[in-house]
């Protein structure tokens, strides 16, 4: 083995104990009593340029408040994209929806509007848009697609803490956005989740299902919906918030090693990148991700060998998995709808050659994202 190891991640200090402290020692440990939760909420939202935020458990079921939120049910159809994490899919069967798979586009990884726009039915009621790696995908197109057919636009922003779209920080610029703050993110307490939006309406939905059908400023027992009990609690939000000050000065440094790292592979042979694209104006670096098409396996072998064992080669593609298809096929045929099998080939293919490197890779030196270069071009170019 070799002696690369990664950044110790998250990066901690005095001020998250002191902040854990503070909370414990106010006796206020739930966001029905205290107030951090709130003002976490307050300084998020500013922070991805929305009018509300709504913290609770995890970013798995920020997407299912969202989608029950925007009126999605039973039998309604969801598009997502096949080359995400399970939860985008799973969170829309969640509240009896069936997702639907659209392809993505190969040089980026992200859903492609062209694709999704041809899997529009009379049932489909919903989008999710994920950034993956915290690239932002192409809003224009997707809110424009919403507006045209009256579907709601929700941007899964898990991995898309601080990124930008045209200058514009994602979350908010389609109807809801959700983040994740689970260990692996950017932003980290370990777990939990935020749901973004511009609209008030949307936002007290969203707080109502958060708090079991409450509503601001109501009474405790006085329950106007049904709702989840999803409340975030006091710790992770003092957590959070020194998190988000340090997010800043840790996001320039992913970025100056993923630009480095970038200008070093680039004119690698064998070796593929994703496109710049002018409209996104920050990246959210939770990923670094590249293609080695028939060289994936010993790239990653050559970077285990070297110590960077983290490095993965990604998900399996959503419209495989069996078990997401058997439970949307058990809501269709309850309903004696048919089951929108759509093939997905550029997922397939990503889904053979993709290698990831996360995001803790990209706070080392300039010397570690060199050497690190130089292991991936040395197991690509081999003969």
């Amino acid at each position: 083995m070799g002696d690369h190891t990664m950044t110790a991640w998250p990066q901690y200090g005095d001020e998250e104990a002191a902040a854990l402290l503070e909370v414990l020692n106010s006796g206020k440990w739930g966001s029905t009593s205290g107030d951090v939760v709130a003002t976490f909420e307050r300084e998020f939202a500013e922070y991805q340029q929305a009018g509300h935020a709504v913290c609770l458990a995890n970013g798995t079921l920020a997407i299912a408040v969202a989608l029950r939120a925007a009126g999605v049910g039973i039998g309604d159809e969801v598009i997502v994209p096949p080359y995400t994490f399970i939860a985008t899919a799973s969170a829309a069967l969640f509240v009896g929806a069936v997702p639907v798979f659209a392809d993505v586009d190969p040089d980026t990884h992200l859903l492609d509007p062209v694709a999704t726009e041809a899997a529009v039915t009379e049932r489909t009621k919903a989008i999710v848009v994920v950034h993956l790696a915290g690239r932002p995908a192409d809003l224009d197109a997707f809110t424009a697609l919403g507006a045209r057919h009256g579907l709601t636009i929700v941007e899964d922003a898990a991995q898309a803490h601080g990124a930008a779209y045209k200058g514009r920080a994602v979350g908010a610029i389609g109807d809801l956005g959700t983040f994740s703050f689970q260990s692996s993110k950017n932003i980290t307490a370990g777990e939990g989740g935020v749901v973004l939006t511009d609209s008030p309406e949307l936002a007290g939905a969203v707080y109502s299902l958060v708090n079991v059908g409450r509503v601001p400023g109501g009474g405790w027992y006085q329950h106007e919906s049904v709702g989840y009990n999803l409340r975030l609690t006091e710790f992770q939000a003092a957590i959070l918030r020194v998190q988000l000050r340090r997010h800043p000065a840790l996001q320039e440094q992913r970025e100056r090693n993923a630009r480095l790292l970038t200008d070093l592979l680039s004119k690698v042979d064998g070796i593929q990148l994703p496109p710049d694209d002018p409209a996104v104006t920050a990246h959210g670096r939770h990923l670094f991700m590249l293609r080695a098409p028939g060289r994936r396996d010993a790239v990653l072998k050559s970077l285990a060998a070297a110590g960077y064992d983290r490095a993965s080669s990604g998900y399996v593609p959503l419209h495989r998995n069996a078990a997401v298809l058997r439970e949307a096929k058990a809501i269709t045929t309850r309903l004696n709808q048919p089951y929108p099998e759509l093939r997905c080939p550029n997922a397939d293919e990503l889904s053979t050659d993709t290698i990831w490197l996360p995001q803790p890779y990209l706070l080392g030196t300039a010397t570690e994202t060199e050497a690190l270069a130089t292991t991936i071009t040395t197991a690509a170019t081999a003969t």
